[in-house]
């Protein structure tokens, strides 16, 4: 259940995030960081959704820590706009803690998945 929510609420932070990005885009034309910040965060389901479908219990754990990376990475985007000034604190806010809460899951994720690999089988 909580892979569902998890695909869920980083499919929910990719489409917010491009939102945001075009929005931001067509009101002042910044497209350098903008663009990394969606590869970014569009990245982080995608890598969730493979490792769904991953082959082993390793190939699982590397697209989360893929996931994992690409959510630090986002959050930094962000952090840099609101930084450069190109949106307020206000703006950024809401995908912040998004992020932040996705970074979380992932990190409980990824704890659980290596843990019950250290266990011997029933």
């Amino acid at each position: 259940m909580i892979q569902s929510i998890l695909s869920e609420k980083s499919l929910d932070f990719a489409a917010q995030t491009v939102k945001f990005c075009v929005n931001l885009n067509k009101r002042i034309k910044e497209y350098v960081i903008t663009k990394q910040l969606v590869r970014s965060s569009t990245s982080i389901g995608a890598n969730i959704n493979e490792a769904n479908f991953g082959v082993s219990r390793a190939d699982f754990i590397s697209k989360m820590q893929i996931s994992m990376k690409e959510a630090a990475e986002s959050e930094y985007w962000l952090m840099l706009l609101y930084k450069a000034e190109y949106v307020t604190e206000k703006d950024v806010s809401p995908l912040l803690g998004l992020c932040q809460e996705l970074e979380r899951m992932l990190v409980s994720t990824l704890k659980t998945a290596k843990n019950n690999g250290n266990n011997p089988p029933q």
